[in-house]
Formats: structure tokens, sequence, C-alpha cells
């Protein structure tokens, strides 16, 4: 169930993730493996469905981090030459993010280290660049690396799309939590719009927004 009529806060969405896997018992790496899917999805309609374009995915920790992992193996499978830029230390995975990094591990996807990431977003080329680096868990700014790859992305040329939201945005504000925030040509973000996606200017930052279906029941919207 995807919906445009509700705007989600950041507790929200916590909400509606602990109800799907404790009261539905939808384990939480399908909720996972279905935001790739649909994440995947818009990803290849930006690439103009071309098996041979590139993408560069840069990846953060917790579960935007998996998101993104998880999205490259869905664009892998489809021909698309992926880059899985890392900007944390792989060992500090853990749950579905560290399922999702053995699976791509195991896959032998290109991975580009955390001492060489911001070089590559820098100076490789690619398509599209996929901004999975955090997701609406941020309540502060981004600390100095990590703003320093989010600016790095903002310097590419290419479109960017960014994972649930863009990388320093305040979920329920849609303000930037500090100087530095990704500034998405396209959002993908799940269940629904996030709450700070009502302020118009977190247009500049999110682009077009497009709400994808993680499989929550509906009626969880109802209730949060």
């Amino acid at each position: 169930m995807a919906t445009s009529a509700f705007r989600l806060t950041r507790a929200q969405v916590r909400e509606i993730d602990r109800l799907a896997i404790e009261r539905y018992h939808i384990p939480s790496i399908v909720l996972m493996e279905n935001a790739a899917r649909g994440a995947a999805e818009v990803a290849w309609e930006m690439l103009g469905r071309n098996a041979k374009a590139s993408v560069q995915i840069v990846c953060g920790g917790g579960n935007n981090g998996g998101d993104g992992l998880a999205i490259a193996r869905h664009l892998h499978n489809r021909g698309v030459a992926v880059t899985i830029l890392l900007a944390i230390d792989p060992e500090k995975y853990i749950g579905d993010a560290l399922i999702n990094f053995k699976i791509v591990q195991a896959m032998n996807l290109p991975m580009i280290g955390r001492s060489q990431a911001a070089e590559a977003i820098r100076t490789a080329p690619a398509d599209l660049v996929i901004d999975a680096l955090f997701g609406t868990g941020l309540t502060q700014p981004p600390r100095a690396e990590g703003a320093a790859i989010i600016e790095l992305v903002n310097l590419r040329a290419e479109p960017i799309l960014a994972i649930d939201l863009p990388s320093g945005l305040d979920c329920d504000t849609g303000l930037p939590l500090g100087e530095h925030c990704v500034h998405a040509t396209r959002t993908v973000t799940f269940v629904a719009e996030k709450a700070g996606f009502a302020d118009p200017i977190s247009r500049q930052f999110t682009g077009e927004v497009t709400v994808a279906e993680i499989g929550c029941p509906k009626e969880l919207i109802r209730v949060v």
C-alpha cells in the first residue's frame, strides 16, 4: 500500500515498522526487500531502462544503507553496472543491512571502501547516483565525514535519486538538519510521504517524490 493522502512523522514511521513486524508478522527483511524493489524500479525508470547504464550507490549504515545494498542487487540483475560506495566500515552493519551486505559480497558486486569512497564520488563516472547515506532516523546534522560526502554528491552532474528522503533532511520539518543536505533530482519514499514534505521548501531537496509500497497492511496508516 502506497499513499500520498497521509504524511508520516519519524515516530510514525518507526511505529508502522514495529506494528508490521510484531502485529502482522512481516519479517523486517521482507520490508527492506520490498523497499529496495520499489526503489530499484524508480532507478530503472530514471536510467531509461538502459541495461548498459552505470550507477553509483552511496551506502551509509542502518536500514537506509541496507536499502542501498539491496537496490544494487536488483539493478545488477537487470544488467546495470553498479558500484557500491561504502560510507561506513562494513563491520558496523547489523541486522537486515548486514544480511544484504553479505549477499552483495557473495555476488562479488563492485564495492569501494570507506577510505576511497569520497575520491570515487569525486571522479568516477556514472549515469545515476543513488543516495542511501542517511534515512529518517537522522536527528542531528551529519558529522564531518558524512557532510563531506553529501557535498561531493551535490557536485555531481548526474541525476541523484534519494532513498526515503535526501540525506541531511529532517523527516518532520522538511528542512536540512544542518548546513549539508543532498539536493536530489528525485526521491523515492516508502509507505507515504514524510511529514516534512508538506513544506514547499523541501522540494528543492527532494525533487520529484514517488511513493513506493513495502507491503505494510493499509490498516496501519489509520492507527499511527
